[in-house]
C-alpha cells in the first residue's frame, strides 16, 4: 500500500463488519461504517458488534472513535474509497435476486462522495450487476467512475485471519480503477489477484461457492443411497477416500449459511439471462435444500406413534464449527414446519444462539441437561464443540429418551445404544433389530 486510505463501508452486516475490523487493525486505514438500522449504528458506536465473529468485538471495543467511526450515512465528500457490503438476498419463492439494496447504496455513494472516489463492490452479485446497477448512478452524478469488484470469500469463525491470508481477487472497470483497487487492498491481503473485468471477479465468487455446494451435495447423494441400501455412508466414504489419488468425497451434512444458500441462485439468475441454465448447480442446490426436510420426516417417524411428543434440537445456527450465531440458511427453518404439522413440541439449545431467536423460530429454549431429560428424542443439527464433548451416558441417564439423531456423527453410537436408546444419523438408520431379510436389497 503506497498511501493511507480513508474508507467508507456501506452495510455493516457480516461482510462489512469483518472488513472494518480487519482494516482498522492494520496501519493505513481509517474506516467509516454506515448502516440503515439505528440499533446497529448505536451498538457499533459503543464498540459492541451485533454479530459474533472471533476478534471483531475486541477490534471495535478498542478502535471505535479512533480508527472506526459508525453513522447512518457517509461523511460528506472526504473519502478515498467506499466499499459496498450490503445484502443481496433472493426471493424465498422465486429465488430471483433482490438488488434494491445495491442500487440504494450506489445512489448514496454518488450523493455523498466526490468524483474520483474509488467505489468497490464487495457484495455478492449476479454476473454483470456491478456494471448494470452500480455504475449508472455514479456516472449520472459524476460523469466518470472508478469502480472495482473485490468479492469477499471468508468463512465464519476465521474471517479476520482469512481476510489477510486468502488471495484477494480484484476486477476493475478500467486500468486506473484496477490499479487503485490493488493499492487499496495491498495493505490488507498478502496476495492480490487482478482479473480482467468486473464480471470476471463477480464470477470468481459465485464459482467458489457453487463449487462448494456441488461438492457437499455429492456426499449427501451418497447418504440418500446408503440410507436405502442399509449401509453406513461414513464407512463407504472413508473407504472411498483412503489413499485414493482423486478428489475426496465430502462427508454428508447440511449446507446453509448466507452464501451457499443464496449464491447458487445468483449464479443461475445471471446465467439464465444469457440463455443458459447450469443444470449441475441447480440440482445440487435442490438436493441440499431438501435434506433438512428429509431429516425432519425421519425424525417424525422415530417419535412415539410417529407424531406428537417432545423433541430437543441441539444446534440452531446454520453450523457449529467454527462456532457462529448466524441463522442464515439454518436447517431448522425448513424442519420446523414438519415438526409443527406432526404436533411435536420442540425444545432448543445452541451455545451461541440467543433464547429469543430460538423462540422466534418456534422452539422453547432449554439447558442441555434439561433438553435430554424432557425429550422423547434428540436431534443434533450442528457439530458444536460443546456437543462433541458431551458425556453421552450422563446426559441420557434418567431420561425417557427413545432416540438420538446425530446429524454429524459426533457421538459414540455404541455409548448411545448401550443406554437403550436408538441411534440414527444422516444416511444411516442405525442397528436393525428386526429379522434379517430373505431377499436381496432390491427385493
Amino acid at each position: 500500500m503506497t498511501r493511507s486510505w480513508k474508507v467508507g463501508i456501506v452495510g455493516m452486516g457480516y461482510v462489512g463488519l469483518t472488513l472494518a475490523a480487519a482494516m482498522a487493525r492494520r496501519g493505513g486505514y481509517e474506516v467509516h461504517g454506515v448502516d440503515v438500522q439505528p440499533a446497529v449504528v448505536e451498538s457499533l458506536s459503543r464498540g459492541e458488534p451485533h454479530i459474533f465473529e472471533p476478534g471483531v468485538g475486541e477490534a471495535f471495543e478498542e478502535l471505535v472513535g479512533e480508527k472506526i467511526f459508525v453513522a447512518s450515512e457517509l461523511p460528506d465528500g472526504a473519502l478515498d474509497a467506499v466499499v459496498i457490503c450490503v445484502s443481496t438476498p433472493v426471493d424465498g419463492a422465486t429465488h430471483e435476486p433482490y438488488l434494491d439494496n445495491l442500487v440504494a447504496a450506489a445512489e448514496h455513494v454518488a450523493e455523498r462522495c466526490r468524483p474520483g472516489t474509488l467505489v468497490v463492490v464487495r457484495s455478492t452479485v449476479p454476473v454483470g450487476a456491478s456494471r448494470q446497477f452500480v455504475l449508472p448512478p455514479l456516472l449520472q452524478a459524476w460523469g466518470e467512475a472508478r469502480l472495482v469488484m473485490a468479492p469477499e470469500r471468508t468463512i465464519q469463525g476465521q474471517a479476520l485471519r482469512e481476510l489477510a491470508e486468502l488471495p484477494q481477487v480484484i476486477g476493475g472497470l478500467d486500468q486506473e480503477s484496477l490499479e487503485l483497487g490493488v493499492d487499496l487492498f495491498s495493505g490488507l491481503a498478502r496476495q492480490l489477484v487482478p482479473v480482467s473485468s468486473l464480471e470476471a471477479a463477480e464470477l470468481v465468487k459465485l464459482a467458489n461457492n457453487c463449487h462448494t455446494d456441488v461438492i457437499y451435495s455429492f456426499g449427501n447423494e451418497i447418504a440418500m443411497l446408503t440410507e436405502r441400501l442399509g449401509l453406513d455412508p461414513l464407512e463407504v466414504i472413508r473407504a472411498t477416500n483412503l489413499d485414493y489419488p482423486r478428489p475426496d468425497i465430502a462427508k454428508p451434512g447440511y449446507v446453509g449459511g448466507g452464501c451457499l444458500s443464496k449464491d447458487p441462485y445468483l449464479m443461475l439468475s445471471g446465467a439464465e439471462r444469457h440463455g443458459y441454465t447450469p443444470q449441475l448447480i441447480k440440482a445440487a442446490r435442490t438436493l441440499n435444500e431438501n435434506l433438512p426436510v428429509h431429516v425432519a420426516r425421519r425424525v417424525v417417524d422415530l417419535m412415539p406413534d410417529g407424531r406428537g411428543g417432545t423433541l430437543t434440537v441441539l444446534g440452531w445456527a446454520y453450523k457449529g464449527w467454527p462456532p457462529t450465531d448466524d441463522m442464515r440458511g439454518t436447517p431448522i427453518a425448513a424442519m420446523m414446519p414438519v415438526f409443527a404439522a406432526a404436533g411435536i413440541r420442540v425444545l432448543g439449545h445452541d451455545p451461541r444462539v440467543r433464547g429469543e431467536v430460538i423462540r422466534a423460530y418456534g422452539g422453547e429454549p432449554v439447558g442441555l441437561a434439561e433438553g435430554f431429560r424432557a425429550a422423547d428424542g434428540v436431534l443434533i443439527v450442528t457439530d458444536h464443540p460443546e456437543y462433541r464433548g458431551m458425556d453421552v451416558a450422563a446426559a441420557i441417564a434418567g431420561s425417557r429418551l427413545r432416540f438420538v439423531f446425530d446429524s454429524w456423527r459426533i457421538l459414540d453410537a455404541d455409548q448411545v445404544t448401550a443406554c437403550g436408546v436408538h441411534y440414527a444419523a444422516l444416511g444411516f438408520k442405525g442397528p436393525d433389530r428386526s429379522p434379517a431379510p430373505t431377499g436381496g436389497v432390491f427385493a
